[in-house]
């Protein structure tokens, strides 16, 4: 085989391979519970929600394909460590220790958290009425860890769920449940138990997509957060904020 036949097959398996390479570099995937309703959860056998749609508009302005991965809250963070997922779009609280482990993008939802209770409960007013009370959140919630924060932490039973339908079910053998704001307001409107706000929220919480901190995992969260800019000056994040919560929850109340 002469050199010049060994180069034109050579370039031709090249030519052939470098397609396959170009398209899996285009996948981005996304944990998220699919259990966390209005943001994600599974209906009729779809996944939907708030994030569902802002990551298939990111994919739309990144030229990425979006692949959802669904597992347990509490497995997520776990998975992205381990580079089997590239993201979670689940709520994800931006928080020092976070901060410290993941590179994350700008915030895409502003919100704070909730005291939530069966309507009629008068003893919870707000969060300071936690005291000796049993408290619901979701396992490896930032909730969870705002509850441990409380000077009164040890005067709370927390328990923890996968899942805020799981909380709110809980209710029966719990004295209040504490999640966002805004969803504390669609679940109130969808569950079947008579639930009301207790107080007004009572911390704010920046919600932003984390990434892996090597070189790789910043690359994509430099093109995820470009998208974002995009999507949040076109006015697309807004949109979509008012189809799920009827208010844009994407950007501080002041603005």
């Amino acid at each position: 085989m002469t050199n010049i036949l060994r180069a034109a097959i050579l370039a031709g398996i090249v030519a052939i391979s470098a397609p396959a390479v170009e398209a899996e570099e285009a996948v981005l995937s996304v944990g998220m519970s699919g259990g966390y309703f209005p943001f994600t959860f599974v209906r009729q056998d779809v996944l939907q929600g708030f994030e569902v749609d802002v990551m298939n508009a990111v994919g739309e302005v990144a030229d990425l394909e979006i692949q959802f991965e669904t597992m347990t809250f509490s497995g997520l963070v776990g998975a992205l460590d381990a580079g089997r997922i590239d993201t979670i779009a689940n709520q994800i609280t931006i928080t020092p220790e976070r901060e410290a482990k993941f590179a994350f993008t700008q915030p895409y939802v502003i919100d704070g958290a909730q005291v939530v209770t069966r309507r009629g409960n008068d003893a919870i007013a707000g969060v300071d009425d936690l005291r000796g009370k049993i408290v619901a959140v979701n396992l490896g919630s930032n909730f969870e860890q705002l509850l441990r924060d409380l000077p009164f932490a040890d005067e709370v039973e927390i328990r923890t769920y996968e899942s805020n339908i799981e909380q709110d079910t809980a209710l029966g053998r719990v004295d209040a449940f504490v999640m966002d704001r805004v969803s504390s307001a669609q679940v109130i409107e969808q569950s079947p138990l008579p639930l009301q706000l207790a107080g007004p929220p009572f911390s704010e919480i920046r919600n932003a997509l984390p990434f892996r901190d090597d070189k790789e995992g910043r690359a994509l969260r430099d093109k995820v957060d470009a998208a974002l800019t995009t999507l949040r000056e076109n006015g697309t994040l807004s949109e979509i904020s008012k189809k799920w919560f009827g208010s844009d929850i994407t950007k501080p109340s002041a603005e």
